[in-house]
């Protein structure tokens, strides 16, 4: 009996032992296609050597330090690489473990700045309904996902949620793309109005929404709106590319393709790629001035926070992306992903959309496509989609409630940027075996 606390009670998992490649291999022998990088974490797959001897390097060397008492020569060389390409005047980087992490400590910052400001009035932060931005408490109560948010509503604290930027559900059909983004931004604004301008902190946003609405890019403009909205009120613009950042996208910082700079920017995944638990958290000199100026203590911390093996990790993730130019080879691999989803997929009379950017795409499925309909929640979907694509040795990330925490189903493609396009081939053929399979069954 396992005395493994498992992320569902409920099932069984296979035994990982091996990673080659893009694959996985259990302790069957059997290879598995890692078509989601597991979490959009794995860019660049499972047996990089690069990686792998930087790490052992770094333990030989020195394992730990903590910040408390010492700074470490990966952690310098990581955040200098991240801020010599990084957009905007982004400036600090601060070393979290992971996602929720990085999240979490970008709105303490946003209000510590506030308060050094001499602006303890501003206290509210504004967020998208079906984002996702982590687990941890502040990081949940940012995310507007009913379903993860639900039974733990009592402990959160209150944050405001805004319409989603959501083309395929939200814009009219006589609406240009142009002008559906600038409504759609127009959102925020109203909120700002609606809480009072002088008491809001901070909004947060993913560039491209991930795990919730399944890879689905803004509206024309819509980030240059938003940006143009918070300057005029004093807000910062948190983006959260934890999911979307580093290289997915086909640009290093997801924002990037938007034209815009963030005032806090949030990383991890791609960033330590699977290798080690790493993610930071980036401000721009501005944000760091004034605590500097002020107190010089940001009052947050974790004890692994700056660790120098996972920063040694996340340099030569960094490093292999820019070196081996996989970020271009995202964006370019990318359209050959989305130009097959399409071929397969897009005449398919169950699926509604497909959308995505560089290596990161979403189908999403509904039981009628001349109203969008979704699929009744009961038929389960996309936990059957899930199993399904698992049989076939195609690992990918399917989600129910992509329209509103309930309703809605959709598969998230985040394959390793080194898959080549037989492997992505082979993957999709496997995809449209476990859709053909799961969506028969639902319309039978």
């Amino acid at each position: 009996m396992s005395h493994v606390f498992p992320r569902h009670c409920h099932g069984t998992f296979p035994t990982a032992t091996g990673g080659d490649g893009c694959f996985l291999i259990d302790s069957s022998g059997m290879r598995y296609f890692d078509g989601s990088g597991g979490a959009a974490v794995s860019c660049l797959g499972h047996s990089n050597e690069r990686v792998k001897q930087a790490i052992k390097d770094q333990v030989d060397q020195l394992a730990f330090a903590h910040t408390g008492f010492f700074t470490s020569g990966p952690a310098e060389e990581l955040a200098d690489l991240l801020i010599a390409n990084a957009p905007g005047d982004l400036d600090r980087v601060y070393f979290v473990s992971g996602g929720s992490e990085a999240t979490e400590a970008a709105i303490k910052l946003a209000r510590q700045y506030f308060v050094e400001r001499g602006e303890p009035q501003r206290r509210h932060l504004i967020a998208r309904r079906q984002s996702y931005h982590g687990n941890t408490l502040g990081a949940l109560a940012a995310g507007g996902n009913e379903w993860r948010r639900q039974q733990f509503a009592p402990l959160l604290i209150e944050v405001s949620h805004i319409a989603p930027c959501y083309e395929y559900v939200e814009r009219a059909e006589d609406e240009t793309p142009e002008d559906y983004g600038y409504r759609a931004a127009q959102e925020l604004e109203k909120e700002i109005l609606r809480l009072g301008p002088d008491t809001v902190m901070a909004f947060m946003a993913e560039p491209v929404v991930g795990a919730t609405m399944g890879a689905v890019p803004p509206a024309p403009g819509y980030f240059t709106r938003i940006r143009e909205i918070c300057d005029k009120y004093g807000v910062l613009l948190i983006l959260d590319e934890v999911m979307c950042g580093m290289g997915r996208t086909g640009h290093l910082f997801a924002c990037e393709a938007e034209g815009i700079a963030p005032d806090i920017l949030c990383i991890a995944k791609g960033l330590g790629a699977g290798y080690q638990p790493i993610g930071a958290m980036l401000c721009s000199s501005g944000v760091y001035d004034t605590i500097a100026g002020g107190t010089g203590f940001f009052q947050h911390g974790h004890t692994y926070i700056g660790h120098p093996v996972a920063a040694a990790a996340g340099l030569a993730v960094v490093r292999e992306l820019l070196d081996r130019g996989l970020v271009a080879q995202a964006r370019e691999r990318g359209m050959y992903l989305g130009e097959q989803l399409r071929a397969r997929f897009a005449q398919h009379p169950h699926v509604g959309d497909i959308r995505g950017r560089g290596m990161f795409w979403g189908l999403e499925f509904v039981a009628d496509r001349d109203t969008k309909t979704p699929f009744d929640p009961k038929l389960g979907v996309a936990g059957k989609l899930k199993k399904a694509a698992f049989a076939e040795g195609l690992i990918c990330y399917p989600m129910p409630g992509t329209r509103d925490g309930k309703h809605g189903d959709h598969v998230l493609l985040a394959p390793p940027f080194i898959a080549s396009e037989a492997e992505l081939s082979d993957a999709l053929d496997a995809l449209g075996r476990a859709v053909s399979s799961v969506i028969g069954a639902a319309t039978a």
